[in-house]
């Protein structure tokens, strides 16, 4: 008897905690009657809370995960883009709570649907961009000191962003690539693999010359160079025989790409100075003319007309 008094009496106890439990989270503000009535309860108030806390954590966790790896630097760019993803998330659990409590939320998806199809339309580049952004960050394709090639330019990074790149040319300007390049255009990274790239000089030298002597010239001015790597050694290329020129071409290695034209420039005039010395010409470009006179040209006079 006293077994089954005391597991009555917690059963009522059970039963009055959770009953009182579910009276204070129904508890709140009421508007309307019926179908139409609005209901904002702190039981309500509590859910939103608590998936706000999990929210913040749970993206703090995946973000700390994602970058762990990374450098300092590459962190802080994840930190908008997962500030982001929030705002997005408390949008939708507000959204839904704001439906639950029955408010009548589909002109407000209507509207914010036509809205976002709007501005997805209009930020479709930047998104591009962004996602450009975190694949270069997360597969480090690129990196600061690199040297790339984008439209017939040349330039050296100095800064990778979320949305662009920032890369010095050669004529110190500042140039500003957006991130989606890299996704959809061909780019061409001098520095991707190792510092050391190989660059070359084309030069054409008149017919009947001592190509010898000429390649003797180009492999010693290459050898003596200021700034042209001693190993791999420095070539000779006889590429073709020219409309105007035997062409060729002198290749060597460099680990400093970006200021090479200041080297081929040096060379350059070096070239021309020992081609001078050793009666070698660099010749102008030419075309042989061939006119072929055929008959003479007739001249009849049309002023003896016969007057009838």
């Amino acid at each position: 008897m006293i077994q089954e008094t005391q597991s009555k009496v917690e059963e009522i106890l059970e039963e009055s905690l959770w009953e009182g439990i579910k009276n204070f989270l129904n508890l709140g503000l009421r508007y309307g009657e019926g179908e139409n009535s609005i209901n904002i309860t702190i039981g309500l108030l509590l859910l939103v809370t608590v998936v706000f806390l999990i929210t913040g954590f749970v993206l703090k966790w995946l973000r700390i995960l994602m970058t762990q790896r990374m450098e300092a630097e590459d962190k802080l760019k994840f930190v908008s883009v997962f500030k982001f993803i929030r705002y997005i998330v408390y949008l939708v659990v507000i959204l839904l709570t704001m439906s639950a409590a029955g408010i009548d939320i589909t002109l407000l998806l209507t509207a914010s649907a036509a809205l976002f199809v709007g501005l997805g339309l209009a930020l479709q580049e930047l998104f591009q961009d962004v996602i450009g952004g975190i694949f270069i960050i997360i597969d480090k394709s690129l990196h600061v000191g690199d040297i790339i090639e984008i439209d017939s330019k040349v330039g050296k990074v100095f800064e990778i962003k979320l949305r662009t790149t920032r890369a010095i040319t050669r004529d110190d300007k500042v140039i500003i690539i957006p991130n989606h390049k890299f996704i959809s255009d061909i780019i061409y990274n001098y520095t991707q693999n190792h510092k050391t790239t190989r660059e070359l000089i084309k030069i054409g030298i008149a017919y009947g010359s001592d190509i010898n002597l000429a390649t003797k010239i180009l492999e010693t001015i290459a050898g003596g160079q200021k700034g042209i790597l001693k190993s791999p050694k420095p070539f000779v290329i006889f590429e073709d025989f020219g409309d105007s020129a035997l062409l060729f071409t002198l290749n060597f290695y460099t680990i400093d790409s970006f200021n090479v034209t200041k080297v081929k420039s040096e060379m350059r005039y070096k070239l021309d100075e020992e081609f001078r010395k050793n009666n070698i010409s660099i010749p102008f470009p030419q075309r042989d003319i061939h006119i072929i006179q055929q008959q003479p040209f007739q001249y009849s006079n049309t002023n003896n007309i016969e007057e009838k």
